[in-house]
């Protein structure tokens, strides 16, 4: 326990080094590539706070990250900086949003990121695609998987125009594109661009990177749903090896692996593993994240399946409807992860005899699901069947109370 404990505090104390030393760069030079160093003056230039969040990115510190991009962007606007520099600080901007959840904000920013580029740039220019990645994944967040795909089509159609389809830059494009399949449920394709891009990442990077294993953990993910559970766990497991020895064992970029892994334990019924997981996933979304981040809900929405898979189902009812709060106040009711969050609501009120409510929460998940995706999709299918069972429990009550009028 000791030796671990040294290897955590070694580890941290590396990054705090790091962090420390690239901020005393930025902070002497103004900005690593911009030649505008800024002794004596009152407040640090754009290019230093963007340059200042970045940094704060590369550790997913995206609260710090925010308000310097936020100063960063109204420097720029205040000192009527060129368009170049302010596309750039709206582009941060709308990166840092998405991944706080704040997909409106996101969107906006995106939006005018776009509009700025096509000032700055030509038509085709790779960093048009670059954000259109962004546009594609707040599109994701928000539940909007064909237009998200409409915009990973464009920023491939850019980049093919400077790339060859093997080029390394084309790798992060396909695995978003494998990404948006896994959430439309089309598995076979979205293997197939895991696989491509693998190819080049693992020639690239190395087996080793932390990209890959980012990419592998997504993968991970994609053999759940198939339930390739071997397969899944031995892919996690590589992923958590990499990233505990980046990151340290408590950090929360590690979150979307603990989620996956707690998901392997469940489908294997160790239940307590798994809740072991998930809990320590939730305290740390929630610390470093807030509690209402979409992230925190699709936790509470895991940790709820468990607990109703496991018959805990007092511990379920205040964790679901936790669940379906956060989720319903971060990204809408119209969202497919809120319509997740209310099946599983309605799974735990027929167990529970709350049959009208178990109703009508499974007709709202369905009005949302259907509009997103087609019939075969997984989660319509579980609402389905969620309303099967409601009709055989609902319709054994009603048999019983005829027969004792």
């Amino acid at each position: 326990m000791n030796q671990k404990n040294e290897t955590n505090r070694l580890t941290q104390k590396s990054k705090t080094l790091f962090l420390v030393l690239v901020l005393g760069l930025v902070l002497l030079t103004g900005s690593i590539a911009d030649g505008e160093p800024w002794q004596g003056k009152k407040s640090p230039p754009c290019k230093t706070l963007r340059t200042m969040a970045r940094v704060y990115m590369a550790f997913g510190d995206y609260a710090k990250a925010t308000t310097l991009a936020e100063q960063a962007l109204a420097l720029a606007r205040t000192k009527n900086a060129s368009d170049s520099e302010l596309c750039l600080c709206v582009i941060d901007l709308a990166y840092v949003y998405d991944n706080q959840g704040r997909l409106s904000e996101a969107e906006k920013m995106c939006e005018l990121g776009l509009k700025l580029q096509q000032k700055v740039y030509y038509k085709k220019h790779p960093h048009i695609a670059y954000t259109l990645r962004i546009r594609s994944s707040i599109y994701q967040g928000q539940g909007r998987y064909r237009d998200a795909r409409l915009a990973l089509e464009r920023a491939v159609a850019i980049m093919l125009d400077s790339h060859s389809a093997d080029d390394k830059a084309m790798a992060p494009f396909k695995v978003d594109i494998a990404e948006l399949l896994v959430a439309q449920g089309n598995f076979a394709d979205a293997e197939s661009y895991y696989q491509r891009a693998l190819v080049t990442i693992n020639n690239s990077y190395g087996p080793n990177h932390l990209y890959t294993a980012g990419v592998r953990c997504g993968v991970a993910r994609l053999y759940l749903l198939q339930r390739r559970y071997t397969e899944a766990e031995s892919l996690i497991n590589q992923t958590l090896v990499i990233q505990e020895k980046a990151y340290g064992p408590d950090h929360h970029l590690l979150a979307p692996a603990w989620l996956t892994m707690a998901r392997i334990c469940q489908a294997k019924k160790d239940y307590a593993q798994a809740e072991r997981l998930l809990q320590k996933t939730l305290l740390v979304v929630q610390k470093k994240r807030g509690s209402e981040h979409p992230l925190a809900g699709r936790v509470l929405s895991s940790l709820g399946q468990l607990y109703i898979a496991n018959k805990r189902y007092d511990k379920a009812e205040s964790v679901c409807r936790q669940a379906v709060k956060v989720l319903e106040s971060s990204l809408g009711a119209e969202n497919d992860h809120t319509a997740r969050a209310f099946n599983n609501l309605a799974r735990l009120c027929i167990h529970q005899g709350k049959y009208s409510e178990a109703r009508n929460l499974c007709q709202r998940a369905l009005k949302t699901l259907e509009k997103i995706f087609d019939q075969n999709h997984p989660n319509v299918t579980e609402v389905l069947a969620t309303m099967a069972q409601l009709d055989q429990k609902a319709g054994k009550v009603l048999e019983v109370a005829k027969a004792f009028e």
